[in-house]
């Protein structure tokens, strides 16, 4: 009787959600950073809604940023390359804006540019991958970093995990304490350690091309 009694007194484990960091309407949860509205308020904005998606349209150059910060989490991202090969990125643990070029927040990007999807280039922010030397190359005189100056960008496992444009791929972005994983299509194309930060926002980028994202969802872990 005291065995049942206990059992039926055992609290659930809780199950984290899933929680869409876009509502589909407009850019609620969102900011927006874009140099060149500096000097011109009324500039055309680089980040809309169309459709139902959230857009990049590439131009002015810029990052679209969570209002919140997050770690332990699972990041789903879908997105597509509508019209041409392209450039963008998502931003994880991103912090002090513009510590790059006057233009990139401290982070890792993981990258999603055209054939190179699940780059990491650190952004005033450091990570390590197995076979640095071979993965990460750098020209003399270069250190492990992420400053201007360093070996910044940190080579996939694959470039052959993509779709062809038009068409939808889905990246999952896994971060938890100092590690971050990344998978294309199911395929992991990533998986670093050691990293200099462990929180931050969540960047997107705007980066010469136009990119649709149709669903980007948080769980955290």
């Amino acid at each position: 009787m005291k065995t049942l009694t206990a059992l039926l007194f055992v609290s659930p484990i809780a199950i984290a959600e899933p929680v869409s960091l876009f509502n589909g309407k407009d850019l609620t949860g969102w900011h927006a950073d874009v140099p060149a509205a500096d000097k011109d308020p009324k500039i055309a904005p680089s980040f809309i809604v169309r459709d139902g998606m959230l857009v990049s349209l590439g131009k002015p150059g810029g990052h679209l940023i969570t209002d919140k910060e997050y770690s332990n989490y699972k990041l789903e991202v879908q997105y597509r390359f509508a019209a041409k090969p392209g450039n963008c990125g998502v931003l994880v643990h991103a912090s002090k804006p513009r510590v790059l070029y006057n233009m990139f927040p401290q982070s890792i990007e993981v990258q999603m540019m055209s054939g190179d999807a699940g780059d990491f280039w650190c952004i005033g922010e450091n990570i390590e991958v197995p076979d640095m030397e071979k993965r990460r190359p750098k020209k003399d005189g270069q250190a492990y970093g992420g400053g201007a100056n360093d070996a910044r960008r940190i080579l996939n496992l694959t470039d052959g995990s993509e779709k062809p444009v038009g068409e939808w791929n889905t990246m999952v972005i896994e971060c938890k304490g100092d590690t971050v994983k990344v998978s294309v299509n199911g395929t992991v194309v990533n998986d670093g350690s050691k990293c200099t930060a462990t929180k931050g926002q969540i960047a997107l980028q705007a980066e010469g091309s136009e990119v649709e994202f149709r669903k980007l969802e948080i769980t955290q872990q």
